[in-house]
Formats: C-alpha cells, structure tokens, sequence
C-alpha cells in the first residue's frame, strides 16, 4: 500500500535515509534534520502536483518498508513525471520495489493520465536498474541529473 507520508513518519524515514547501504547511490546518507526537510518536500510536492515519494508500508503488518512515487524531473531543460523508489535494506530482495514501481506507474497512467513516465538510474545501481526492466521501461539515453551520470529510461501508457 502506498501512502502520503506524515511527519509521524519521520522515525523510519531517518533511519532508512541515515543507512550508508541504502544510501550508497546518493551523494551521502542524510542526517534526521534533512529527513524531516524531505518528508516536508513530499508534502509540498503533493500540494503542487498531486504526487511526490509515497511511503510504501507492507499490508500484512502495516510497517513502513520504503517509498515509491512519481517527482516532476527537469531533465535536460524538460519537465516530466519521474518514478523514484527507495527501500529500507531489511526489506531488500522481496519483490516489494516493484511492486510498488508498478503500482505507481499504473497510477500515473490510468488516473493522472499522464503519457509518458521517465526514470533516472544511476548506472552503477544494478539493483534499481533490474527493477526498471522488470517494469519494462526502455534505456533512452545517458544524462547528467543533479551532478551525476544518470540513465533515463522511460514508459509510456501505450507498454
């Protein structure tokens, strides 16, 4: 299940965030302030745009297992609906990234209407990357995004 997150969440959202694993294709893991200052630009972003990271949270238990959602990305001077997703490190290798990638994608698609979605990968992220491909998103090209080379993939509401 996918929700918006609410500063409740910030205990699980900062530990996640703060794990050097988890983090290890961002630029640094971050401290429990810029957790808050993230779940405050989730919120923003649904205010703006209807959409940002989503907490995921496993339906059998109702624990928070990671995040998943669509971010409007200015990729090479062009605004498009990005799907991000991040999971905790105890909840690797379950299948649960894309499962709540899919998830986000047929939202984007079917409610928001949107025709075309991208996603930004790091290169060296193997893992993210299988999870792209199992949602059958197409390489498209090499960028740089944020300061770093990035691989955009990209679906459409025709896949």
């Amino acid at each position: 299940m996918l929700r918006e997150l609410a500063a409740a969440d910030l205990d699980f959202v900062a530990c996640m965030l703060a794990d050097p694993a988890v983090m290890r294709f961002w630029p640094r893991p971050q401290t429990r302030t810029e957790a808050e200052i993230w779940i405050q630009r989730q919120q923003e972003r649904y205010a703006r745009h209807g959409h940002g990271y989503w907490l995921a949270v496993d339906q059998a238990t109702g624990r928070p297992v990671g995040q998943a959602g669509l971010l409007m990305s200015l990729v090479d001077g062009v605004e498009e609906p990005g799907l991000g997703y991040i999971f905790h490190r105890p909840f690797w290798g379950k299948g649960l990234a894309t499962e709540a990638a899919f998830a986000t994608l047929d939202w984007a698609f079917d409610v928001r209407g949107y025709s075309r979605i991208i996603c930004l990968v790091r290169p060296q992220n193997v893992p993210s990357l299988r999870v792209a491909q199992r949602l059958g998103l197409t390489p498209e090209r090499y960028t740089v995004y944020a300061g770093y080379d990035h691989l955009l993939l990209s679906a459409t509401s025709s896949r």
